[in-house]
């Protein structure tokens, strides 16, 4: 029987299993490079227009009232709720102030609250900041907290409904009164204090009702005093010459020296010092990635992926800046470098190897002398201070792990268990979590983290959750997630592949899943895809797929290239429009990885060939069931690629499986996010799974 949905709209587009509205539409043809490009449903770039909102409106009725009669969908959405009632803490750091702050939530509340307490085993704390009290339903979220370099004064972010854009707060740190100081419209900032104020970023006041689509262009830094009017805030940087850099600022925390990193069109960031007033360059290209560590006596110590591509860590006098003069402190390893930090007069490096983290401890002068033992595969962050180095505190986490905070004694070597987050209800050892190499359509070797209940049988019908991202240079490392245990316990496999276009294995690794190497990604996935299966873990009837952002771009590519190998598809806040994808917010800055249809008629032609909303079939081949998300409020990956994508989905002739889409309103593209939205919107997503798997969770 057919359902007729169609809100507003006079006009639907049939399928067998279910009618949807029908999209606002024009003729619009672009011509790149003398390919020509039909783009029916330009309208929807107007996510403000009355036509696109009316059609927002109907299809979230379609979803909805498709979602409303799955039966189970309360029973998850039930437990759910129970596995994420558990207190959440994040680590101790010590402020300026010489308290200790930590972010904890005693189990449902919207956004985690900050304490203070006077040492770091303290039984008794004090509220500091609840950003709950920001909002009546949890949409705004405090995205950083800036102490002063005395501890006098704590700047704070924060982010309303999930956008990008961001306000600066300001408080006194010791009676918690809040300052009238208040800065609008920085974007991809902190609060770097120096003297008697702090540098932050800004773009200029964007144009009323497009703050969440139009593109970004003049990133300044800007130095504000305290209490002063923001318009009386001084501009530190500029670059006009090149409107699409970013430039985000760093005070060294031993000594008072600025830094400026310049990225935005390249793979890494230029590095620009002040001395005396005046700016040096210490790297002139975007080649390659550059981090300052820290600056103790004149020396700068700098993390660097320049003559290694997995990163190395060099020193360099404060007076000699530029690049010719770094020296070499710890050399390229096995591994690649992700962090270090300083605790003390030691130096803690963080490395990846195979997709899991290793923790080494090295001297100034670069000399190893140990290392922090960990459980296993796993992801670790530290807290420490190089003023106080008794204060070293780490937290560890893996897919059958909740984070596990530890302190850490230099002198022993020995780490102290401080907090263990306690599932309700849910033994974890009965989970396990294996990795394997699978081969990729070229040949190479990928790897692969497969999380299952114990006792789990090869049988070829094991129902999997495949997630990947590929892209960025973004490694996906272990961790835990409550949601995901749902899966778990009903019998549902994880499996999560390290792609390339990640930071896996280095920048060889990430380069491998750019440009016109892109392929390269989705066969990356429909490997993982094929070995569960050529394994005995699954088949295709049995297979979800998920990804967000430039994982939603990779669901979206590989449906195209195989919907024959997946059941179900969820791709998230995806990059859809791989033609037009640089027009919009920030959307240039992904050219690095991608290229634009701009750049050349190949560059052009290869994003044309994958891209998801330009390649849906339309001949009856069969897809999966498809469900795609985003949000009103997505300023980074606007939702007209979501929008148009599952127009286009809905109107082709791909099968009976349902294409809907899920758009969520005062959310963005997912940072800071009010566990109560978490929990609708993966009720949503699992009971589609399940829905469209044929199984049912367990009571």
């Amino acid at each position: 029987m057919t359902t007729m949905i169609c809100g507003s709209f006079a006009g639907c587009s049939n399928s067998k299993q279910l009618s949807y509205p029908a999209a606002p539409s024009d003729n619009t043809v672009d011509t790149i490079f003398g390919m020509v490009v039909p783009d029916p449903y330009r309208p929807l770039e107007n996510d403000t227009a009355a036509e696109t909102v009316k059609w927002v409106e109907a299809e979230n009725a379609v979803t909805q009232e498709y979602l409303s009669k799955i039966p189970f969908r309360s029973q998850i959405n039930e437990r759910l709720t129970e596995l994420n009632n558990f207190v959440k803490r994040g680590l101790p750091w010590r402020g300026n102030d010489g308290m200790y702050y930590f972010f904890e939530n005693d189990g449902l509340k919207n956004q985690s609250v900050l304490y203070r307490m006077e040492s770091p085993t303290s039984t008794e704390k004090e509220v500091f900041l609840d950003p709950n009290t920001l909002s009546d339903d949890g949409t705004v979220a405090l995205t950083g907290v800036f102490q002063s370099k005395d501890g006098k004064y704590t700047a704070y972010t924060i982010s309303r409904s999930g956008s990008d854009w961001t306000e600066i707060y300001l408080m006194d740190t010791k009676s918690k009164e809040l300052l009238p100081d208040h800065i609008e419209w920085a974007k991809f900032t902190g609060a770097e204090w120096d003297g008697d104020g702090f540098y932050y970023s800004a773009y200029p006041r964007p144009e009323e009702g497009k703050e969440f689509s139009n593109a970004n262009q003049n990133h300044l830094v800007y130095y504000h005093k305290i209490g002063t009017p923001q318009s009386d805030d001084t501009v530190a940087f500029s670059d006009p010459a090149h409107p699409f850099h970013f430039h985000t600022a760093y005070v060294a925390e031993s000594q008072p020296v600025l830094f400026i990193s310049v990225g935005g069109q390249g793979v890494g960031n230029e590095l620009k010092v002040r001395q005396n007033g005046t700016w040096k360059t210490m790297e002139s290209t975007q080649d390659y990635s550059h981090g300052v560590i820290d600056v103790i006596n004149d020396k700068m110590y700098i993390l660097t992926s320049y003559g290694a591509p997995k990163n190395r860590l060099m020193i360099a006098d404060l007076a000699k800046p530029e690049r010719e003069n770094w020296k070499e402190l710890v050399p390229e390893g096995e591994g690649v470098l992700v962090g270090a930090q300083f605790a003390g007069d030691k130096l803690f490096l963080t490395y990846e190897q195979d997709a899991s983290n290793h923790v080494e401890i090295y001297s100034m002068d670069g000399k190893k002398e140990g290392e922090v033992k960990l459980p296993g595969y796993g992801s670790v962050g530290f807290s420490t201070d190089r003023k106080h180095p008794e204060d070293i505190f780490y937290t560890f986490t893996s897919f059958t792990s909740p984070s596990t905070h530890y302190s850490y004694d230099l002198a022993t070597g020995e780490s102290k268990k401080m907090f263990q987050a306690d599932i309700n209800d849910v033994n974890l050892d009965d989970y396990v979590t294996e990795q394997v190499f699978y081969p990729s359509a070229d040949g190479t070797k990928i790897p692969m983290f497969i999380t299952y209940k114990k006792g789990l049988e090869k049988n070829g019908k094991n129902p999997v959750f495949l997630y990947g991202y590929g892209g960025f240079n973004v490694s996906l490392t272990p961790s835990f997630s409550a949601n995901r245990m749902f899966l778990l316990e009903n019998g549902v496999i994880y499996a999560q592949a390290n792609l390339r276009g990640g930071s896996e294995y280095g920048e060889a690794w990430h380069e491998a899943g750019t440009k016109q190497k892109k392929l390269n990604v989705f066969n990356d996935f429909i490997g993982a895809a094929e070995y569960l299966v050529n394994e005995g873990w699954t088949s295709p009837e049995h297979i979800a797929i998920n990804g967000g952002s430039n994982g939603g771009l990779l669901v979206g590519a590989t449906v195209n290239l195989r919907p024959d190998l997946f059941k179900v598809a969820v791709p998230q806040v995806g990059v859809m429009d791989m033609m037009r994808y640089h027009l919009f917010t920030i959307g240039w800055n992904w050219a690095s990885d991608y290229g634009t249809s701009a750049d050349s008629p190949e560059m052009a032609k290869y994003l044309l060939d994958y891209s998801p909303l330009h390649t849906i079939r339309n001949d009856g081949t069969p897809y999966p069931a498809i469900l795609v998300t985003t949000a009103d409020h997505d300023d980074r990956v606007v939702p007209a690629h979501s929008f148009k994508y599952a127009a286009a989905l809905q109107a082709a002739d791909t099968g009976d499986a349902p294409k809907l889409i899920r758009i969520d309103s005062k959310a963005g593209h997912g940072a800071g996010k009010p566990i109560a939205k978490i929990l609708e919107e993966y009720t949503d997503i699992y009971s589609f799974i399940f829905e469209n798997l044929g199984i049912e969770p367990k009571k």
